[in-house]
């Protein structure tokens, strides 16, 4: 009678393996998956704290050179038609905006950057970046604060 059952049972356990086996499968292309998703996100949050991190810079060169930037020497000027014209300031306000410029192209994929200041010395610092390799395509980081 023993010999009978086990003419019964051969294949059985090479099923389960193969069972087991797909399963694995899956959970693991699962975990890669998410790992994947968290590295795209990861990235995505390193690039906007280095954007934070660059409108914190602008802003505190601006505090450092209050009069000037209450000029508009750290946004470009307009002219009556809307057009922007060079900014009549002194030459530090340049120097920073070109640095800071280069530092965002550098630190940033296509990272670009403006700063509005208006009448009541409300700042508002805006910075954008290609994030076609996170989550999404374009991104923009706005900061609005006082001097």
């Amino acid at each position: 009678m023993l010999n009978t059952y086990q003419r019964y049972q051969t294949g059985i356990s090479m099923v389960e393996v193969l069972v087991a086996i797909i399963v694995l499968s899956i959970g693991l292309l699962g975990l890669a998956g998410l790992q994947t998703v968290g590295l795209k996100h990861n990235q995505s949050a390193n690039f906007r704290s280095i954007a934070s991190m660059m409108a914190y810079s602008i802003l505190d060169s601006m505090r450092a050179n209050r009069v000037a930037a209450g000029e508009g020497g750290y946004a470009p000027a307009k002219d009556s038609a809307g057009t922007e014209t060079k900014a009549e300031s002194l030459a530090f306000p340049e120097q920073d905006m070109k640095a800071w410029l280069k530092e965002l192209a550098l630190r940033l994929p296509e990272g670009t950057g403006t700063v509005d200041v208006d009448i009541d010395n409300k700042v508002t610092i805006t910075i954008q970046w290609d994030d076609s390799r996170g989550a999404l395509a374009a991104q923009q980081f706005v900061m609005t604060t006082r001097l």
